[in-house]
């Protein structure tokens, strides 16, 4: 009896998780997960909070109980990096992270006390990589996926190298820069929302903690010597993770120099797939990370979002030295017959492009420089934030009833005008998906107001 009252809270707040446009398969190991994390009581207490961000007097109303009572056990939750708590104007809100990225990553920002990280890493790699659902689940259902890949800028033809911390310029201001093309290049541009470094400089917050991914791998045995500390969170993220000691507040000059080392380790940046207020940038390997690992597995479902680049060979340059296929974390090199018949055994580096990322790490580690980013001829979509990524991603998942009626929006006109304010802006094809899935008259009215 007692298993299936913890099993029944632990499914409840798995139903709670899967509000989320990204969600958790439900399953054994992921019961046993959360078992780690999170109390019977507290399992049973979080399945009732409200997907948006909420308060302490929303939360006491849920659980029936005093503001004040709420908000210890709220606090108590955010430092443990279970919630994400934000402070403004003497006023604190919570919300609770979706499992990725969200509070299995912060579970591992750090060395902890207080849980069982060889046993969450052992269960992590289950989970994630054995049973696979969850993987599935989050990185190939519907277009619209959680992050996307920076592009290596020192690679940029042009370039004259990752730009230090002077410049920063105030947040939500737009810019685009010009690269000087190279003789025969057609004109490049690169948007400073593709730019790591531009996420940095403009960031409220910046903190860094330790990589989830080679932490996990590293109780497993598995961990390669790629640099550890050097998971990047900012903004309101970053607030959370920094005030409670789950990452360590760094200024802007440090976290360039951090980005620097990444790119000379030939880590790739996978951030959060928005255009302003980027909340991680993870710096990833391809033998511990798993949206890399994804990647590999189910690059024609494309898990992950392309930069606006694509490598390209100069063949009278390539030797065959095969260094760009060893640095490739997703195997989109390769080396082919160079089709030269008085040298039938010359190769030549040829690019996968299905399953180029356009990172750029390829180029690096050209020394010959046969390699060269190029423009992809259709740019890749970054929805703008994340409300606007939260909406699409519901769209195609079958879940905008979740964000449309949760509790937490309609109680804010804000956040409903939020939401709303998306979908109209949405292309005609997805605002009858939505249309579809609400079947609301409300909502067919006002796209039925906005059609030219």
């Amino acid at each position: 009896m007692a298993h299936n009252t913890i099993k029944s809270s632990y499914a409840t707040l798995t139903e709670r998780l899967n509000q989320f446009p990204q969600g958790a398969p439900p399953s054994d190991l992921l019961f046993a997960i959360l078992r780690q994390l999170f109390s019977e009581k507290e399992a049973g207490m979080v399945s009732l909070l409200p997907i948006k961000p909420f308060d302490a007097a929303r939360a006491a109303a849920a659980w029936k109980t005093s503001p004040a009572e709420a908000k210890k056990t709220l606090d108590d939750l955010a430092g443990r990096a279970l919630l994400v708590d934000s402070e403004r104007d003497g006023e604190t809100t919570y919300c609770l992270p979706p499992p990725m990225a969200g509070f299995f990553e912060f579970s591992m920002m750090r060395v902890r006390s207080d849980l069982d990280q060889k046993a969450l890493a052992e269960m992590f790699y289950q989970y994630l990589n054995v049973e696979e659902d969850f993987i599935k689940a989050l990185f190939t259902e519907g277009e619209t996926q959680l992050g996307r890949v920076f592009v290596q800028e020192p690679m940029l033809p042009g370039s004259s190298g990752c730009q230090g911390a002077a410049g920063a310029k105030a947040p939500g201001t737009a810019r685009f820069t010009s690269l000087e093309p190279a003789p025969g290049d057609h004109d490049l541009l690169v948007l400073d929302y593709e730019r790591a470094s531009e996420v940095i400089k403009t960031a409220s917050h910046i903190g860094v903690g330790m990589c989830y991914c080679r932490h996990k791998m590293m109780h497993l045995g598995r961990a390669c010597d790629a640099p550890m500390d050097i998971c990047m969170t900012f903004n309101g993220s970053a607030e959370s993770l920094t005030r409670h000691g789950h990452a360590r507040a760094i200024d802007v000059a440090e976290c360039m120099a951090l980005l620097d080392s990444a790119y000379g380790h030939g880590l790739v940046q996978f951030g959060e797939n928005v255009q302003r207020r980027v909340n991680f940038i993870c710096n990833c390997c391809g033998c511990c990370c798993e949206a890399l690992i994804a990647q590999r597995r189910f690059g024609i479902l494309h898990p992950v979002h392309t930069t606006n680049w694509m490598p390209q060979v100069k063949e009278e340059k390539c030797t065959g030295c095969g260094k760009c296929v060893d640095a490739c974390p997703v195997e989109a090199m390769a080396l082919v017959s160079a089709e030269d018949p008085r040298r039938p055994r010359l190769r030549k580096a040829k690019v996968l492009e299905d399953a180029c990322l356009g990172c750029g790490v390829c180029v690096r580690a050209c020394p010959t420089g046969a390699l060269s980013l190029k423009s992809r001829p259709e740019r890749v979509f970054t929805p703008v934030d994340s409300t606007h990524r939260a909406v699409i991603m519901a769209i195609e998942r079958g879940k905008l009833q979740n964000l449309i009626f949760d509790n937490g929006a309609l109680a804010s006109h804000r956040a409903m005008a939020a939401i709303l304010g998306v979908i109209l802006r949405l292309p005609p094809v997805k605002q009858v998906m939505a249309s579809e899935q609400m079947k609301s008259k409300y909502l067919l009215k006002l796209l039925s107001i906005v059609k030219p």
